[in-house]
């Protein structure tokens, strides 16, 4: 009763974390906004998550911005929230399981979790490595599925971003030939 009492209470503790946050997290990216409609051309990179241990990315949006440029920044924005949502959640798992681990290699000792003197106890690096090994072993599946669709995701990007950039040299260039034609000094 007390164990189900004790994660119940972990449980709400960790969810209010979760909210606080996203909270946090909503809070960086109005801040954001506000700061890049005061005129900002860059983009602006926040500090990491806590969860993810990512650093969201407010991208710049130009006043010209063609469809082509708006498709490769909405892609570069859902990557990164894809990529924030599935480390953030790899994350928690990865943390609950090592705290589980620990406290039932602990109990198999006979011991507690804090020794006579209210220290955190811990396993040894070979202990540990049987953690670590069969996690991921067991997340191996995800993984790669991860890598899979994170490649997919790139090399798009990749191919958007060479389009912009040939786009934006054909402009310049007829820009020019249409400015010589007219008799226009270019810049």
């Amino acid at each position: 009763r007390l164990n189900l009492l004790t994660q119940c209470f972990a449980f709400g503790l960790f969810y209010l974390c979760f909210r606080l946050l996203a909270l946090e997290r909503f809070l960086f990216l109005a801040a954001l906004s506000v700061l890049k409609s005061a005129g900002s051309t860059h983009d602006w990179v926040g500090p990491p998550n806590p969860l993810s241990n990512l650093r969201p990315i407010i991208y710049h949006i130009p006043d010209n911005e063609t469809e082509l440029e708006k498709r490769l920044r909405n892609l570069r924005q859902e990557t990164e929230d894809w990529n924030h949502n599935f480390w953030a959640k790899q994350n928690i798992t990865f943390s609950k399981e090592k705290e589980a681990f620990i406290i039932s290699q602990l109990k198999a000792k006979g011991l507690t979790l804090r020794d006579e003197d209210g220290r955190r106890r811990s396993l040894s690096s070979e202990e540990m490595a049987t953690f670590y090994k069969n996690f991921l072993d067991k997340n191996r599946v995800r993984h790669a599925n991860y890598n899979k669709e994170w490649y997919r995701r790139n090399f798009t990007i990749t191919l958007l971003m060479a389009r912009v950039t040939l786009n934006s040299m054909w402009r310049t260039v007829t820009e020019r030939q249409s400015s010589k034609k007219n008799g226009t000094p270019t810049s």
